[in-house]
């Protein structure tokens, strides 16, 4: 695998500099970056607009144990139970027990959840034994939650954003230190050198990996790519959830319908009405992995619709006006009318492998949010543990980084270039162009992934994909706009799921082997480590974090 996507020049480059450089802004880059700036000078760098990301599309809510029915110790529980026997305990701890202040101060910075008789209101979702989570707007959660932050990081004087700012390589120094980014400026074309003392990933995940994804169009995997062309270690990268429920309706994107909508009541039934899930311990409230499957194969019978009636009328409008109002637009009312749904890629358990404080394999590099893996989620995420997740491991990569900031800013001098010196400068980067007109590849990407790497799988897919996805990274990619780029990772981040597969030889959580089709704890109970070279996997074992 290469280091960089392309062969650049010291003197090309425009340098800025900052403490601490967040890639992403989603709800773990902005609440990291906010943190941070209580006590650092931060740079916040997004690929868009600085409200896109998978926190804005988030509709269910935030899992959090501070009702008093409900514990921190039964939200452990229910999570571990949902993982599948690959989450750290020690690391689901941290994630429940410090959640609660978290969230607190989440709210502190102005994000409103909903209300029922002046007390907060909570819904239950999959896998979840209590009622425990928060929601806004009904489920419009994310956008309240990105809403907030993003109202205060642009009040604070110590954080700076830049929109449009596509990040293509991480940068080092001769210790192999990470010392900032290279950055395309998306708006102008020319590039940047974002230097800083210490880097947080909170890039997201890889839906658009796959052909039909909940994810928006910015979830291409990037940071993952980014933090394995430079030598870190990823995890668990088998484990990709699809969610059970995303609208098929043609030519509607794959919009997804809310666990919530299930917590709330809603049946799962096949096309002669009646409801298949009734002898699944659990139901429609079955974990994901689980639901998503017995979807899927009820859809080799016909099709599969989510029926909103049982929940009632006003109900509905009170807390699913978004998924009500699309519905309509797209021609089915659910008040009357069963919807149309079917699994699509939604969340990437794995990541880049961190420990409970943020920190990857890489000096000075951390990672937070989707793009992360420390264990929290296991083999199946937990329904909304993940804007929690965000919250808490992005809180601790602060207080981790603030006994290892020096003040001395990295010097555009000590970094790296390509090949180790400096680079001849390529004769078409003035030639950048906004959009590519071939999509080719990347169709293909998305299509091999979904039908050989999706939710069943099997040695003959699994090896088809990896030959295929390996044989394709070899080849020298043009590398002329972002589209470009974003195929590039797709691709490297492809290959590393693919192999994962096809290495682990049992069923577990969101990863199913119809040739290995039981859950084998010896010996794999393990987390999988991925590196660039070749992209071998070796074995972990499942344990917490000192």
């Amino acid at each position: 695998m290469r280091r960089y996507l392309f062969s650049w020049s010291k003197s090309e480059v425009k340098v800025f500099d900052s403490d601490v450089l967040v890639l992403g802004s989603g709800i773990a880059g902005l609440y990291t970056a906010i943190k941070a700036s209580q006590h650092f000078q931060v740079t916040v760098l997004t690929k868009k607009k600085i409200e896109e990301s998978n926190t804005e599309h988030a509709q269910g809510g935030i899992a959090v144990a501070i009702d008093e029915a409900d514990s921190p110790a039964l939200h452990l529980e229910d999570t571990l139970r949902a993982g599948a026997g690959l989450c750290d305990p020690l690391t689901v701890r941290i994630l429940v027990e410090e959640g609660p202040p978290c969230v607190e101060e989440l709210m502190g910075m102005g994000a409103q959840f909903d209300r029922q008789n002046g007390a907060l209101a909570f819904t239950r979702e999959g896998a979840h034994s209590q009622r425990r989570v928060l929601h806004a707007q009904g489920d419009a959660t994310g956008w309240e939650i990105e809403r907030a932050l993003v109202a205060k990081v642009k009040e604070s004087p110590n954080v700076t954003a830049f929109e449009g700012r596509f990040v293509v390589d991480l940068l080092e120094n001769d210790q192999r230190d990470i010392v900032g980014a290279l950055v395309l400026n998306e708006e102008t074309g020319e590039l940047e050198g974002h230097l800083a003392n210490a880097v947080v990933l909170a890039t997201g995940g890889v839906g658009q990996v796959y052909r039909f994804t909940t994810n928006p169009s910015v979830a291409t995997g990037d940071g993952m790519a980014i933090a394995l062309r430079a030598g870190a270690d990823l995890m668990d990268m088998e484990f990709v959830q699809f969610h059970p429920t995303a609208l098929l309706i043609p030519n509607a994107p794959r919009f997804l319908i809310s666990e919530a909508v299930r917590g709330e009541g809603a049946h799962l039934i096949n096309a002669a009405g009646l409801r298949f899930m009734e002898s699944v311990p659990g139901k429609e409230l079955a974990s994901r992995d689980i639901v998503a499957r017995k979807i899927w194969q009820e859809m080799n019978r016909g099709p599969v619709y989510l029926d909103f009636r049982p929940i009632g009328k006003e109900r509905i409008l009170e807390r699913f006006p978004s998924i009500y109002q699309t519905c309509v637009n797209y021609g089915v009312d659910v008040l009357t009318t069963p919807l149309p749904v079917a699994p699509a890629a939604h969340y990437m358990m794995g990541g880049v492998a961190t420990n409970s404080f943020g920190e990857t394999s890489l000096p000075h590099l951390y990672a937070a949010g989707e793009c992360a893996c420390n264990g929290v989620h296991g083999a199946n995420r937990l329904a909304s543990n993940s804007l929690l997740d965000g919250l808490v491991f992005g809180a601790r990569i602060v207080e981790k980084m603030g006994d290892k900031i020096e003040g001395k800013r990295p010097s555009w001098e000590e970094v790296l270039c390509p090949n180790g010196a400096l680079s001849v400068p390529r004769t078409e980067m003035n030639g950048f162009v906004k959009q590519s007109n071939d999509r080719g590849l990347r169709n293909q990407i998305q299509d091999l992934m979904w039908n050989s790497v999706g939710i069943l799988r099997d040695e003959v897919g699994l090896e088809k994909a990896t030959e295929l996805l390996m044989a394709w990274e070899s080849d020298d990619l043009s590398m002329h706009c972002v589209d470009d780029f974003e195929t590039a990772n797709m691709l490297a981040v492809g290959g590393v799921i693919a192999q994962a597969a096809k290495d682990r030889l049992e069923s577990r959580g969101a990863h199913n082997r119809t040739d290995y089709p039981l859950k084998i704890d010896e010996p794999w109970q393990k987390h999988s480590l991925q590196c660039k070279e070749g992209f071998y996997v070796r074995y972990i074992p499942v344990s917490g974090d000192d």
